[in-house]
């Protein structure tokens, strides 16, 4: 059974998640389930993406972490990721006063069914960073746990201050892919897969209006892709060193795998996101595919990289 990706969207209040995640709603052909929370009885990012979404659900009345239990965000998740909705992926915008590695918790521990954690997206004020979130010393541990730091607003500030974030964040995540922004252009293939290019026919008529209106930026650097195939079973240890380390510039890593086991052959479908790695069986398919996809991947060495993990079993 497919399991529907739930990405965390953090930053801290201002920093541009609402326009990172409006960005992200203007492209066709995806279906998204956005679940907002807002700090107060009245959810008002919620009036800012309704209509633009397949699905919304709104939790108010609390920083989402801070909740006495997960059962509102379980209860949330559970109802976006029924087959009937047909979703591509869940994105969950947290409060901006939530803190990253609580509301990542929630989701890897959600009792949910049928979703996985899509790893967590923290948006940065470049021009803000080091008055509100950084005030020197220890760099902050929200970083820790993010899987993509989108830097925001770099138009702003100089090339000087992006450095200088930058280093803070790989000073508690040297691993960590870190995206310049303006305006919260990020492609959405760097968060989920894109159904469609082209205009669907069941959209929210609101939906389509609002990208006539101001239609998805051109100007954010897309992603690439390297996709690797083989008909052989493949062996699990050499799979496994592959999800452990992924190839450089590779931010997610998805696929379908047959894996030898003694005599058995398994199928399992993988998906990495940074440097997390999530692996569900599945009935093991008659071609094993796997695809890399990151802003700076280069093929020549990416290819060899996937190829070695799709090592042949013996």
């Amino acid at each position: 059974m497919s399991r529907v990706p739930v990405v965390a969207l953090t930053g801290h209040l201002g920093a541009g998640k609402t326009t990172l995640l409006n960005h992200l709603l203007r492209q066709p052909g995806a279906r998204v389930g956005v679940v907002v929370n807002d700090f107060g009885a009245v959810n008002v990012d919620a009036a800012l993406v309704s209509g633009q979404v397949d699905e919304l659900a709104s939790i108010a009345g609390g920083c989402l972490c801070c909740l006495e239990d997960a059962g509102g965000l379980d209860d949330a998740l559970a109802k976006l990721a029924e087959p009937r909705r047909g979703l591509d992926v869940i994105v969950v915008e947290a409060s901006g006063i939530a803190e990253p590695g609580a509301l990542a918790q929630m989701i890897v521990a959600s009792s949910a069914p049928r979703i996985r954690p899509g790893g967590v997206v923290d948006v940065v004020d470049a021009l803000e960073y080091f008055d509100t979130v950084d005030g020197g010393g220890l760099p902050p541990a929200r970083f820790a746990v993010a899987t993509l730091v989108v830097l925001n607003k770099c138009d702003l500030v100089t090339e000087d201050v992006l450095e200088r974030i930058e280093a803070r964040v790989r000073e508690l995540n040297p691993h960590v892919h870190v995206v310049r922004t303006t305006g919260g252009e990020v492609d959405p293939a760097l968060v989920y897969d894109v159904a469609s290019t082209d205009e669907p026919e069941d959209e929210l008529p609101l939906a389509a209006l609002l990208r006539a209106e101001r239609p998805a930026a051109q100007g954010h650097t897309h992603a690439s892709s390297v996709t690797v195939t083989t008909t052989e079973p493949v062996d699990p240890a050499a799979l496994e060193a592959l999800l452990a380390v992924p190839p450089p510039g590779a931010y997610r890593i998805k696929g379908t795998v047959a894996v030898r086991s003694g005599s058995r052959v398994r199928g399992q479908v993988v998906h990495v996101v940074g440097r997390q790695a999530w692996v569900t069986s599945c009935p093991p398919p008659a071609e094993s595919a796997l695809v890399a996809i990151g802003l700076d991947l280069d093929p020549e060495v990416v290819r060899p990289l996937l190829a070695a993990g799709l090592r042949p079993a013996r």
